[in-house]
């Protein structure tokens, strides 16, 4: 992908007033490839036919609810999705953030600060850090290696792969290698501008990211924490 708008994007949503209005929305500013689905049977159907770059999903839909859904992609595919829904209490936010969702916007919502906020997942997700725009980085840790462009890491017992949001929190780490970035920085990195403290999430997806760069989990040596403020990574040898 080299444009935001070749971003392959399946809308989900039971309302199909809103389905028409979002897709023509998307489509004047520009997006060219837009599926549509009104309930999970016909998503699943979507998806497994052509497997999107991005999701706009409705929590509320008739023949399910769009978590599980949610998590029944994720189990197929780590691709980012965006959580669109008239459920504006906090504990439904923090659900869907919490479950590892790029964003959650709540109906109604400005046209323009949909469009801002995928831009900004799509970006984050494609269009940035190493290896988005020239050869593969490569960055090796000790007997571990990670591919930036595969969003993968090799070590002596296989290779695993990165999560989008562990991919995204090792670049910001990886562009600013032997310095601290602070739990907002990271989290800005990840969940965009508006999600600060978000520090428990985010320990959760740095446990993960150590069990797969580190020989060492319980003792790194590579990802650091600054205690209070954020976290390190060593500068490693990069190709």
């Amino acid at each position: 992908m080299n444009h935001i708008y070749e971003c392959r994007i399946l809308i989900i949503d039971d309302n199909q007033q809103l389905l028409d209005m979002l897709t023509s929305i998307l489509q004047k500013e520009g997006y060219q490839f837009l599926r549509t689905a009104s309930d999970c049977k016909s998503a699943r159907e979507v998806f497994a036919a052509e497997t999107p770059d991005l999701i706009i999903l409705d929590v509320m839909l008739p023949d399910g609810d769009g978590f599980s859904l949610f998590q029944e992609f994720r189990v197929q595919a780590d691709l980012p999705i965006l959580f669109l829904s008239a459920r504006d209490q906090d504990n439904d936010r923090l659900l869907g953030l919490g479950l590892g969702a790029d964003d959650y916007l709540t109906k109604p919502f400005l046209p323009k600060e949909l469009t801002l906020r995928l831009a900004a997942i799509i970006r984050r997700t494609y269009l940035s850090g190493p290896g988005a725009r020239s050869g593969e980085t490569i960055l090796t840790l000790g007997d571990r290696s990670v591919h930036f462009d595969r969003g993968t890491v090799s070590s002596p017992q296989g290779e695993s792969s990165l999560t989008a949001k562990e991919l995204l929190i090792l670049k910001k780490l990886y562009e600013n290698r032997g310095r601290i970035v602070t739990f907002d920085a990271l989290c800005d990195a990840v969940w965009g501008d508006g999600y600060y403290t978000y520090e428990n999430t985010l320990m959760v997806h740095i446990r993960r990211l150590r069990e797969k760069i580190e020989a060492d989990p319980s003792h790194p040596r590579w990802l650091l924490t600054a205690r209070g403020i954020g976290y390190r990574l060593e500068k490693g040898e990069t190709e």
